[in-house]
């Protein structure tokens, strides 16, 4: 078990809630709804939630430590769930994504409580997709462009949408990442 202070126990809700949403993603990405979005488009935008909560709750170095480890459990379980192309094509563009997510939230972080969340997310999703889809599904007989398209458009409203949560957790930030 790991010792309270250590900065890996302090973080174990934003791991287990990172893990849990990139493996969630990689299974649903499978399955497409119509011509153009996934049931991933939908699960995938809470991971910028979990990096944001925690890059407010205990800065950028433990976001990019959740990015990080949250990248490398997800990746060995979504191999076993997710066919393999699928599964490292989201990690290369999932820890992409999260760098700059992190630094564009710190960029805008003294700025209105939504807008570093916002334009974080909404500039990370545009990485992530074409990165994600590019990678995963170029050459196969899926239009991965117009699914690239779709997915990105439930993205950015799913960015307005988690704006709710985070606004709600920011009261409760201790709950989330305990001070060290």
């Amino acid at each position: 078990m790991l010792h309270p202070a250590t900065p890996w126990a302090r973080l174990w809700r934003p791991l287990a809630a990172m893990t849990l949403v990139i493996v969630a993603s990689n299974f649903l990405v499978q399955f497409p709804i119509n011509e153009w979005l996934t049931w991933g488009a939908f699960t995938y935008p809470v991971a910028f939630l979990v990096t944001d909560l925690t890059n407010r709750a205990a800065g950028p170095s433990d976001a990019r430590r959740v990015a990080a480890a949250g990248f490398a459990l997800a990746l060995v379980v979504s191999m076993a769930l997710a066919p393999w192309r699928i599964a490292v094509a989201s990690g290369i563009a999932f820890i992409v994504a999260q760098i700059l997510d992190i630094a564009v939230f710190n960029r805008w972080r003294q700025q209105s409580w939504w807008k570093a969340p916002f334009i974080g997310s909404v500039l990370a999703s545009v990485v992530d997709t074409l990165v994600f889809f590019f990678l995963a599904f170029a050459g196969t007989e899926l239009d991965w462009l117009m699914l690239g398209t779709g997915d990105l458009a439930a993205k950015w409203a799913m960015a307005v949408v988690l704006l709710a949560p985070y606004r709600a957790m920011l009261p409760r930030l201790h709950c989330w990442v305990p001070a060290r």
